[in-house]
């Protein structure tokens, strides 16, 4: 399994001899591995944004993987979780997978087991960058807009047409054409639908309609 530079897995694990065998296995699949003994090591780490995954233990010295499932979450971290498990605890699975968790494997498990769901995870999260790229992107479109083009974009997602528009704002109906013309540049958005679907990405709410 030969993955990008690009690719990281992460591994939470008190027990060193399980890191280090982790780690030995994972790199000897060209994959770029990251090891921690605590969460909090784990979270203070500078990570890149890149597809990633994060191999859990259940169980650690001083807090249970949950623990550090409600962590991750809280930290607003979308990283595809597989837990590891010296036992098959059916009720931790079950809130595991309800915390978001992706794959939930008992020790032991054969290699190709751990491969795959890193597969599967980075798959997961692959998307889940692209999804965040291309909001930060929208976002940055959006701060470009003039405030008088962010009043004008939200009248349009609102369903007003460019007269109502303009008397809403006390405007020319040919300036409102204008600063419409701009926010479809600016925005990128090459139809009506994308534009609203770029406004409820970024929360935008459409006016109260007054008329």
């Amino acid at each position: 399994m030969k993955q990008s530079a690009e690719s990281i897995v992460y591994v939470i694990d008190d027990d060193a001899i399980l890191r280090r065998s982790l780690s030995s296995l994972l790199r000897s699949y060209d994959l770029r591995v990251e090891t921690f003994a605590t969460s909090r090591e784990f979270l203070e780490f500078p990570r890149p944004a890149v597809q990633s995954c994060l191999i859990l233990d259940m169980q650690l010295e001083d807090e249970d993987g949950l623990t550090v499932q409600q962590k991750i979450g809280n930290a607003g971290l979308g990283i595809p979780v597989v837990f590891i498990t010296g036992y098959g605890d059916v009720a931790s699975s079950v809130t595991a997978m309800k915390g978001g968790a992706l794959d939930f494997l008992t020790k032991p498990f054969e290699d190709h087991e751990l491969l795959d769901a890193i597969q599967r995870a980075f798959a997961i999260d692959k998307q889940r960058l692209e999804r965040e790229r291309s909001l930060a992107e929208v976002s940055r479109a959006h701060e470009s807009l003039t405030p008088r083009e962010r009043e004008v974009m939200t009248l349009v997602i609102s369903g007003l047409m460019n007269k109502q528009i303009a008397a809403t704002l006390n405007l020319q109906e040919i300036t409102v054409k204008v600063h419409r013309s701009q926010v479809m540049k600016k925005m990128k958005a090459r139809t009506l639908p994308d534009l609203v679907r770029m406004a409820e990405a970024l929360g935008i709410e459409p006016a109260e309609k007054t008329f």
